[in-house]
């Protein structure tokens, strides 16, 4: 939301004309503090003269996570106008998948569509430490559209390309020195707060002694306003002169508010009421605010309001109490509220560590959805102390990074409840703690190489579980099905996931997001074992549960769509239907691409070979063979898939090389062995180190390279790969 400009503010034509005409990518308002850069550009925005829509986004430190930032940032756009979406937002919700390489890419595409232009305002940039957000802010940067200019303010360069975008005439600047007020606007700006004309000597004076800096013309002004004579003071440590001379000619509660609220980044009459103990607070901030006091409103209604963050050390200073209560106060007031991120926030800044892990523990579930939110209660349980993390705030945060895709943070959770553990420690459902640590270390710790040794974990679960005749809870054996499927055992995982599928006890335990990745994760295990009936009728149950994800946008958040329509896709495929089976692999690998397990998307990619190749476009099932062989030597794929695919590679080589042995092309058919060399060929190796990975001798490699070259009818390794790719072979 844009603050309010300040009533009876001096308009700075001269800079609001320059950020009126700026048509460069960039344009950076950087100042030290106190130097009028938030007033600036509020008044600004607030003028009718530019018609441009802005979209304000005022930051603090709690906002240095990039989903929660770029939550913000999208939410300001969208709320903007009608021009942007609430795709991109949306999209922030795909687990483990970096804001650039979705909801960035999806609001460019939004921003090339319209003509309406569009300023994103980022107030307090300097704020942000967390070097993916700069990273992502540069992309931005530099891909914009003509429908979006930045706008950042800060009291230091953000750390983004700064000389290389002035050398392109991508950047504006506004700094210090074009911020300092002139001579004229000066003797405006203390005219209108103390209320006294002045004349030029008096004026004059004031200048120097500011050097034209906003913050030291608003402190001289209240204290002209005071006494008239101050105009000559020689006090050139103004904020100290603001404690002794200023402060004390306040009304007592204005004082006692200013002073006392000083730890609270925000105010609001309710949370000063409760967090100083007092009553009355918002009549005193409303006066604040109309006498200038360095107290600004930060919404047209007046419900919320800031204190000029220059002063608040100066106000802190004069504080008695300590401000760890104010805090703690201010804690439970938004608790309250059910404002859980802020109390947790309020409680960290005042040390009370205990607490805030209580309370984070207490409302875990509020955390898991959206995945702004999940990110948060991590970077929240990154600021608690060890001490205060025990077992099972541990496990919950190891639970909230498995939902964000973060499989670094899911493992070093998991040791920390592993390493504190007690036999009395308890998850909610779960019979054994140690059984749910192990089922959400197999899951989303381990990679999808290590599947042998995830199905392994999640058996070990399952015993521990269901000991002593207990019932055990219902993710388990979902859970082991899962692992199975990623370990190629189909039909295993098939036979356990169809009977819990088909029990109506465990289909009313799993919540729709669970019930669809069961789906996701059934279906292409009977695809696999070869299962079609079973399969086709598993499409049917789940089809209403994955039409209304995409009906209502949620794809992009919802991990299980993605096998369900790869599965769907391949039935089509083994029922003939090569047109509609190719359209739907394609939107379903997309689909796939968003979440962190590749077996999925290596599957898709196969299937869409065999979809392209029936269809009789050799090129795109290529294509979609080279992307799979992407990910199986990129990503930790199981054994199970790369064993599929070169199956899949030999079987279309084989029947590129009849093709081109029909046509009269190539002189006889190649070898498996031919071909393995051929696809290396394409790479760096030498011939010995091609012969170490085969397992065979140079001379036999000389030997099969001298056949190959014989059949491709070429005399060197380049002219084979020239020639393989020329036919389409490779």
């Amino acid at each position: 939301m844009i603050p309010p400009a300040r009533a009876g503010a001096v308009p700075r034509e001269r800079l609001q004309r320059q950020l009126r005409l700026a048509e460069t990518r960039l344009t950076v308002v950087v100042a030290p503090a106190g130097w009028g850069k938030t007033s600036l550009l509020s008044g600004w925005a607030a003028d009718p003269e530019e018609k441009r829509r802005i979209a304000w986004v005022s930051l603090d430190e709690s906002d240095d996570e990039p989903v929660r930032f770029w939550s913000y940032v999208l939410t300001a756009l969208h709320n903007a106008g009608d021009a942007i979406s609430r795709a991109p937002l949306q999209a922030l919700d795909a687990a483990g998948v970096s804001p650039v390489d979705l909801a960035l890419p999806m609001l460019l595409n939004e921003l090339a569509a319209t003509a309406v232009p569009h300023v994103l305002v980022l107030d307090d940039y300097h704020l942000l430490a967390d070097r993916r957000i700069h990273e992502a802010v540069e992309y931005l940067v530099a891909y914009l559209p003509a429908s979006l200019r930045i706008v950042i303010a800060s009291r230091t360069d953000p750390p983004l390309p700064i000389a290389r975008l002035r050398a392109r005439g991508d950047l504006a600047e506004l700094r210090a020195a074009q911020l300092r007020f002139s001579p004229q606007e000066a003797a405006a700006l203390v005219a209108a707060v103390s209320g006294h004309d002045l004349d030029e000597a008096v004026a004059a004076a004031v200048w120097e002694r500011t050097e034209g800096w906003a913050a030291g013309l608003q402190l001289a002004a209240l204290a002209l306003r005071a006494d008239p004579a101050k105009a000559h003071a020689d006090d050139r440590h103004l904020l100290d002169y603001f404690a002794a001379e200023v402060l004390p000619g306040l009304a007592p509660r204005h004082r006692d508010l200013l002073i006392r609220a000083a730890p609270l980044e925000r105010l609001s009459g309710p949370l000063c009421d409760a967090a100083l103990q007092v009553t009355g607070s918002a009549e005193v901030l409303s006066d604040l605010v109309r006498a200038d006091l360095f107290v600004a409103a930060l919404d047209d209604e007046q419900r919320w309001y800031r204190c000029h963050h220059l002063l608040r050390e100066v106000l802190g200073r004069e504080a008695t109490a300590d401000p760890r209560e104010v805090l703690g106060h201010a804690a439970a007031w938004f608790a309250d509220e059910d404002r859980i991120d802020d109390a947790v926030h309020h409680l960290l800044r005042a040390g009370q560590d205990d607490k805030a892990a209580e309370l984070m523990l207490r409302n875990a579930e509020s955390w898991f959805f959206p995945r702004g939110a999940a990110a948060t209660y991590l970077q929240f349980g990154e600021r608690l102390p060890s001490r205060a993390v025990g077992p099972e705030l541990a496990f919950s945060l190891a639970y909230t990074a498995a939902l964000c895709g973060d499989q670094d943070r899911v493992n070093r959770w998991l040791d920390v409840c592993e390493a504190g553990g007690a036999p009395d420690t308890a998850v909610p459902g779960w019979h054994s703690f140690r059984s749910a640590v192990l089922c959400v270390r197999a899951g989303f710790g381990m990679p999808d190489a290590e599947a042998a040794r995830s199905v392994a974990m999640v058996r070990q679960a399952l015993r521990e579980e269901t000991g002593a005749g207990a019932a055990g809870h219902p993710t388990v054996r979902a859970a082991l099905g899962a692992m199975l499927a990623r370990d190629g055992r189909f039909d295993e995982a098939a036979t356990l996931l169809l009977h819990l599928w088909s029990s109506p006890a465990h289909r009313r335990a799993w919540p729709p997001s669970l019930m669809l990745q069961g789906a996701g994760t059934l279906t292409i295990s009977l695809v696999e074992a070869g299962r079609g009936e079973d399969c086709d009728r598993v499409l049917r149950e789940a089809r209403p549960l994955a039409d209304a994800v995409e009906r209502d946008g949620r794809e992009t958040s919802t991990p299980g769509l993605a096998p369900l329509r790869i599965a769907q896709a391949r039935r089509r495929y083994q029922n003939a239907d090569m047109e509609e089976a190719a359209v739907l692999l394609r939107r379903a690998v997309t689909l796939a691409e968003l979440h962190p397990r590749p077996t999925v998307l290596f599957l898709g990619l196969l299937y869409l070979a065999d979809a392209e190749l029936a269809r009789g476009d050799r090129p795109a099932a290529r294509a979609a063979l080279a992307r799979a062989r992407e990910v199986v030597d990129e990503e930790p794929v199981s054994a199970y898939a790369k064993r599929r695919l070169e199956q899949s590679e030999a079987r279309l080589g084989r029947i590129g090389t009849r093709t081109a042995v029909r046509s009269g092309v190539l002189a006889e058919e190649l070898t498996d062995r031919e071909w393995s060399i051929l696809r290396a060929l394409q790479g760096p190796a030498t011939q010995r180190e091609i012969g170490a990975a085969l397992f065979l001798s140079i001379n036999t490699v000389k030997a099969y390279n001298k056949s190959l070259y014989r059949k491709l009818g070429v005399a060197s390794r380049q002219d084979a790969v020239t020639a393989a790719r020329r036919l389409g072979l490779i």
